[in-house]
């Protein structure tokens, strides 16, 4: 209320006859005029914005009292279910090498004499490649035939005199016992002079070459390695989990890095009957075309093979990480009407991050994308993204 303030005051004066009593009291109706009407104001002033303030408060609180609190909704990742590739992929590498690589030593002790043969040059199987210096062996193998020969002639006449019945059998067996003995002689030195000749074991390429014209060499040191370049392999290594989904004549695409616009179409020819100790692997030997050294193909290359095994080319797939486990199923959580729904369903292979439903679930139906463990039957949810 604001201060008095004497212009608003409004004097209500009783008539002249009345002002005073009979005992000169004078009675205070203009005090309780001004009181009333100052009420009076009040009361008109108060009522509207009262009114509004009342009407206000009552309607919120008729409000209050209908109103329902609003659902929480989870937060949520979701996939569509969709058919996947989860083929699983071998890809492996070696280096080309020979089927057949032999390192052709020396037969015998000797000085090298010629040398017919480099590296690179194509050699047919018998074709001589190096000769050793053998005067020493040719010397004592025509002492050998010489002895031979005495030794013939003394057998012969002592057949003649024991048919005249001029010898003992014992002298006639012991001429027949040193020819036999000198035969032998001649043919080992005859043997030892055929080792001074270095012959190709089989049609192949001289891919080194470790003597020199002029050069001593030992018994059974290496002189030539040899590689049959008709038959080039790539020998790989396998896992057991993925050895089992292969066989023997089964195609193999391979690609070199040499040559990577030209890619072979390679053969398992063999696989390995037991693995390695120390990696576990087991060796697959990949047969190349015939034409492989031909087109340029050479031991050393690194190829490259990839190639599905175990294919499962159109499955039903979640995402691993949805799929939950206990004592009753294996289950996801499907959505549907902004609620989870628990599902049994029946999973196969994994390949990543997927996981292969074989029963339990349609294509196109709506799942939580991750960990179902605090999730629950009946949830309210909201999808926020999605996996793909």
């Amino acid at each position: 209320m604001t201060p008095f303030d004497r212009r608003n005051f409004i004097s209500v004066s009783a008539p002249p006859s009345s002002r005073t009593c009979g005992d000169g009291f004078r009675p205070a109706v203009t005090v309780v005029v001004v009181a009333a009407l100052l009420t009076g104001v009040s009361g008109a002033l108060c009522l509207p914005g009262c009114g509004a303030a009342g009407e206000s408060s009552g309607s919120s609180s008729s409000s209050s009292n209908n109103a329902t609190p609003a659902e929480t909704r989870t937060p949520i990742a979701a996939v569509e279910l969709s058919r996947r590739d989860l083929s699983r992929q071998l890809s492996t590498s070696a280096a080309v090498e020979p089927r057949a690589q032999v390192r052709l030593a020396a037969r015998t002790t000797g000085t090298v004499e010629s040398i017919l043969v480099e590296e690179g040059d194509r050699v047919e199987r018998g074709e001589l490649l190096a000769r050793l210096d053998m005067s020493e062996a040719r010397a004592e193998l025509d002492r050998a035939r010489a002895v031979e020969a005495q030794a013939e002639a003394v057998y012969q006449r002592q057949a003649e005199l024991l048919e005249s019945r001029l010898t003992s059998h014992s002298e006639y067996d012991q001429a027949r016992t040193d020819w036999s003995v000198a035969t032998s002689v001649r043919r080992l030195w005859e043997t030892r002079i055929e080792f001074g000749r270095i012959t190709a074991p089989l049609d192949a390429v001289i891919v080194e070459r470790r003597i020199e014209p002029g050069e001593a060499i030992e018994q059974n040191d290496i002189a030539f390695e040899l590689a049959a370049m008709n038959e080039l392999v790539l020998r790989i290594g396998v896992s057991e989990l993925d050895i089992v989904h292969l066989a023997v004549g089964q195609r193999m695409p391979v690609r070199l890095d040499a040559m990577p616009d030209a890619p072979l179409e390679g053969t398992i020819r063999r696989i390995y009957p037991t693995a390695e100790r120390t990696s576990r692997l087991i060796t697959v030997e990949i047969l190349l075309p015939p034409d492989a050294h031909e087109r340029n193909v050479r031991p050393g290359f690194l190829g490259r093979i990839t190639v599905p095994i175990d294919e499962r080319p159109d499955v039903l797939a979640v995402p691993a990480a949805a799929v939950g486990e206990d004592d009753e199923s294996i289950y996801v959580y499907v959505v549907s009407e902004d609620r989870l729904h628990r599902r049994a369903i029946e999973t196969g292979a994994t390949r990543g991050q997927w996981t292969e439903v074989r029963e339990g679930l349609e294509e196109g139906e709506i799942v939580l994308a991750t960990n179902p463990i605090d999730m629950s039957d009946g949830e309210a949810v909201r999808i926020v993204g999605w996996r793909g």
